[in-house]
């Protein structure tokens, strides 16, 4: 696929070590392992080759993909979302994390915690001091992605009007084309 061609696509993803399913965009997946929510709409995910949005290692392999053709690739932590850096786990004292955290008498070991723009996971609290891993919670974890390009979007009112459901989540959008150049009328609820 080139860059920049705009593609759906059917995914697992699971975690190599447990065999874990994290991510799906298939209904039956879903419920086969036990992740189904009801208020979720499974559908395909609708992306931009070699627009940087996921991970390195899953955007190589879609790059040499070819549509309607299924693909089971593994994927090294280095080409997913890194190894883990000791160095991003910090501790807080109470007054700091008293002062940083929004909310302090809701936090949680295993939850989540936001620190000046910063997200991660309290890991431990007591006798007043915290640990916040902010790594990425896949971090040095290998990944595995089953998956298959489900369409390719060729047609350019199509390209513009999956582009814009992209951008707004909305398909509300009227397109006209006059030769290269396109008019687009905003539905009104955006306006």
């Amino acid at each position: 696929m080139e860059e920049g061609t705009i593609v759906y696509i059917d995914y697992d993803l699971f975690e190599v070590d447990s065999g874990k399913l994290i991510e799906t965009t298939r209904e039956e997946s879903a419920k086969s392992n036990d992740v189904h929510e009801e208020s979720r709409n499974y559908e395909p995910l609708c992306i931009t080759i070699g627009a940087g949005t996921l991970i390195p290692g899953f955007e190589e392999s879609l790059e040499e993909a070819e549509a309607e053709t299924d693909y089971d690739i593994e994927i090294s932590a280095d080409k997913a979302y890194g190894e883990r850096d000791p160095g991003a786990v910090e501790m807080l004292g109470p007054q700091q994390l008293a002062r940083q955290v929004r909310d302090p008498d809701n936090l949680q070991v295993g939850g989540p915690v936001e620190i000046g723009g910063r997200k991660g996971t309290l890991v431990m609290f007591r006798a007043g001091r915290a640990r916040i891993d902010f790594n990425h919670e896949l971090a040095g974890k290998s990944l595995r992605y089953n998956y298959r390009i489900t369409k390719v979007i060729e047609e350019k009112d199509e390209m513009v009007m999956t582009l814009l459901k992209m951008s707004t989540g909305s398909d509300d959008f009227e397109v006209e084309f006059d030769g290269d150049d396109v008019s687009i009328t905003i539905p009104e609820f955006l306006g």
